[in-house]
């Protein structure tokens, strides 16, 4: 479906670019253009993709730009079939401490990615938001739900024969950049303790292979102004240390409990209860269709719908818990990880 395509991933030098340019830069897609406002980054990603792919490494076009500014992403749309748009804020403290540049990023941001996609006739555009947009309790949080509101309104109102636009929301992706199993890594490599915000704590785990596989399945079988979440298992914060004590040595008693930090919840909520109502269970995945109800609300005096699915609150609580054993051999089977181990055996 990509060949002789033009991709644009918007935030591209982050975890989920990279792991995009590792899966596509060798079939036989056109073009993939990485736009984004650090210049190091793109050196360093171009650097890198030259020597680990010399081959295809041309295939990558590099963008500096910002969704705050729509120009800039114009002058990277031309062109373009496909957009991934990956770009954000994600960081809850500092989200917390600046909320409105959250905001700027998060929210604005994404209407100039999709107004510019629309103008250029992009294809199909594909938004990565966080299971934190649902039931928000931080200003990241609520920005990525106030994002996916302006996908689906936006959706609503694109012939989607020209332009499809749809969303994923998905979980914690484990050794992404700014991630916590890194900095545990570091922790013990230096002989400091593992710090941990509450051990009871619960999150959604996956790779970033599977978020890949996420906006590829949304991409192909996503219908506009759709939601597509993965149905991924849990673990406890304390078993997830623990897992990366296992690994790489650490002291599992040396476990140090620092408190829950600014607008963290205990849990994460992939599916509300109200998306339920209407969510589609398609085996690994479910999608929540967009309501394409009017504004004109005379009608339901006379007309409704009674019938409701018989779905719960989908979060990191509910669905499948992974003991530590089981924590660990996800988390082994990372590449990240794996050159992590390389190198302590050198």
């Amino acid at each position: 479906m990509f060949k002789g395509k033009t991709l644009l991933i918007t935030g591209g030098t982050g975890s989920f670019g990279n792991a995009v340019l590792n899966r596509f830069l060798k079939t036989d897609i056109k073009e993939i253009r990485i736009f984004s406002r650090d210049e190091k980054k793109q050196d360093d990603m171009r650097h890198e993709f030259q020597v680990k792919m010399p081959e295809v490494a041309d295939k990558i076009k590099f963008y500096i730009g910002d969704v705050r500014d729509i120009n800039s992403i114009k002058n990277a749309m031309y062109g373009v079939d496909y957009v991934f748009h990956a770009a954000a804020l994600k960081q809850v403290p500092s989200c917390e401490f600046f909320p409105i540049e959250a905001v700027k990023t998060n929210v604005l941001g994404t209407e100039n990615v999709l107004n510019a996609a629309i103008e250029a006739g992009v294809k199909n555009v594909v938004c990565l938001s966080t299971d934190k947009a649902a039931y928000p309790v931080n200003a990241m949080g609520t920005s990525k739900a106030m994002m996916e509101k302006v996908v689906v309104a936006k959706a609503r109102t694109v012939d989607p024969e020209k332009t499809k636009i749809c969303c994923t929301r998905y979980g914690n992706v484990m050794c992404s950049r700014g991630s916590v199993i890194p900095l545990w890594i570091e922790q013990i490599r230096t002989g400091a303790p593992i710090t941990i915000t509450n051990p009871d704590m619960t999150r959604f785990i996956m790779s970033l292979d599977e978020a890949v596989d996420l906006v590829l399945f949304a991409f192909e079988n996503g219908e506009a102004g759709d939601i597509l979440v993965q149905k991924a298992p849990a673990c406890t914060i304390q078993t997830q240390a623990e897992a990366v004590c296992e690994l790489f040595g650490g002291d599992k008693s040396a476990i140090k409990i620092i408190g829950i930090r600014h607008g963290e919840k205990m849990y994460e909520t992939l599916l509300t209860n109200e998306e339920c109502a209407n969510a589609i269970d398609m085996g690994e995945f479910y999608r929540v269709p967009c309501d394409k109800r009017g504004l004109n609300y005379d009608k339901y005096f006379s007309e409704g719908n009674a019938e409701r699915n018989t779905l719960t609150e989908f979060n990191s609580n509910n669905t499948e818990l992974l003991n530590v054993s089981e924590t660990m051999a996800k988390i082994a089977a990372l590449a990240y990880i794996q050159e992590e181990l390389a190198k302590g055996k050198n």
